[in-house]
């Protein structure tokens, strides 16, 4: 294998296989990248078994052939070499080395057996449909601060991603929660999404997903099975084991009685209740809000820090109310509210509130209380 690449080409690309790569791995091949010289660029593979991505790479390859090489120090050594500089890049099968030539710089890396590099099982894919990269960004980001982490519940360590019905409008709607607060957000419904199974996409996926999507403007071809996806892009490709469980009834837990509604300017309150939460402590992080006519009072005490008090204009009608809540997790949700104003609709001091944006309909918080 013989081939000449610039660096920035390199680089990129590089940056989309290694993070697939787990830094620590049991099995050394997992540790590599499969390069693959083809007439049409460099192929790049990486997998971790339950993740894999496929990349092409514009290249000048001389001569065709396929070796594997370490991601993490390949990644690095491209990181550090000048930019504009070209690369060579040499495999010789006799001694298993990689050369990689660069200006005055050379460098030889011990390759595995390409024969080794383990091959995600294909697998029919029962529905197929493109959507916009903003669409499947706004999907992403409007959810997935409220991913779980606890590893017990795996069910909820990801994005359920399922077609349904909101208001007798055909949607693809994506839906995270961790028991603690919960997000939900929707766009039209995409030809071909119809009839899918509901699917829960894994927290990694949805981050190299993420990446992805920033780097293109264009429709993402998405496929998908009872436990697969997989999402194409111009030159790349990710394709994810889904996580195999039931993702809970969600439904449920959106209440629609909540009759005591707070509307407030999105960025008033989100300051009051960032600069408020400098006082609470780091374990609980509570913040205490009392509505009353026309005024929300934000406070926070702890024994250690001392107390902080802030009032904020809003429109409330009800009778006065208190409720308290983790500041960190309505920090979240403020922050995905892209309106001016905020609509809290509560029921009492012990039951979930539901948090929307004002003007737009698509997107559904639920926040759980905290006593204060």
């Amino acid at each position: 294998m013989k081939l000449t690449i610039e660096r920035s080409v390199l680089l990129k690309s590089l940056g989309h296989v290694q993070s697939v790569v787990e830094r620590r791995n049991t099995i050394p091949i997992l540790s590599n990248v499969k390069l693959d010289a083809t007439p049409d660029g460099l192929k790049l593979n990486a997998t971790d078994m339950d993740l894999e991505i496929v990349e092409t790479a514009e290249a000048q390859v001389q001569d065709a052939g396929a070796t594997t090489a370490p991601a993490h120090t390949l990644h690095d050594i491209v990181r550090k070499l000048p930019d504009g500089s070209q690369i060579e890049l040499t495999y010789n099968a006799e001694d298993s080395q990689l050369a990689l030539r660069s200006g005055r710089s050379r460098f030889s890396l011990s390759c595995l057996p390409v024969e080794d590099f383990p091959a995600m099982v294909g697998g029919e894919f029962s529905h197929s449909f493109t959507l916009s990269a903003g669409d499947l960004r706004a999907l992403i980001d409007r959810t997935r601060f409220a991913i779980s982490t606890e590893e017990t519940r795996f069910y909820l360590n990801g994005i359920y991603l399922h077609a349904t019905k909101s208001e007798g409008v055909d949607v693809l709607r994506a839906v995270a929660t961790d028991g603690h607060r919960l997000a939900r957000f929707e766009v039209p419904l995409p030809e071909g999404a119809g009839g899918m199974p509901g699917v829960i996409v894994p927290r990694k996926t949805v981050g190299e997903l993420r990446k992805l999507i920033d780097e293109t403007g264009m429709d993402v071809a998405i496929s998908l099975s009872e436990t697969k996806i997989r999402f194409g892009f111009d030159e790349a490709t990710l394709t994810s084991k889904l996580i195999d469980g039931t993702f809970p009834d969600y439904e449920r837990v959106i209440p629609t009685e909540n009759d005591k509604v707070m509307e407030v300017d999105r960025k008033l309150i989100a300051d009051a209740v960032d600069r408020v939460s400098a006082i609470s402590t780091e374990k609980s992080r509570a913040i205490k809000i009392a509505m009353e006519k026309g005024v929300v009072t934000l406070s926070a005490s702890s024994p250690e820090a001392g107390s902080a008090v802030e009032e904020v204009e809003a429109s409330f009608d009800a009778g006065p109310l208190e409720i308290g809540f983790n500041s960190r997790y309505l920090m979240d949700i403020l922050g995905q509210i892209e309106g001016e104003a905020a609509r809290f609709d509560m029921a009492d001091a012990a039951s979930p509130t539901v948090i929307r944006e004002v003007s737009d309909g698509a997107a559904i918080y639920v926040l759980m209380p905290m006593r204060v």
